[in-house]
């Protein structure tokens, strides 16, 4: 099941909350603790080549093209 097949089934039990909360206990994605999947770009969800130094959390494209407006001066 993808992401976006949970959020149509979401959307479509808004009405029956009973059925969307044994659902969501049943089905939800687990949370990640450790892996690649834990960490993701605030900026764009990419998932390699992540940069969490100085609290980041964004990925090497992400870094590069805003890098200066974040106060970074040289970077490569």
């Amino acid at each position: 099941m993808t992401a976006s097949d949970l959020n149509k089934i979401i959307k479509q039990l808004k009405s029956k909350p009973k059925i969307l909360k044994r659902f969501l206990k049943y089905n939800k994605p687990k949370d990640r603790k450790t892996g690649i999947a834990k960490q993701k770009c605030r900026r764009c969800g990419r998932f390699g080549a992540h940069i969490s130094q100085y609290d980041l959390h964004l990925c090497r494209q992400c870094f590069r093209e805003i890098a200066e407006e974040i106060g970074f001066k040289k970077y490569t």
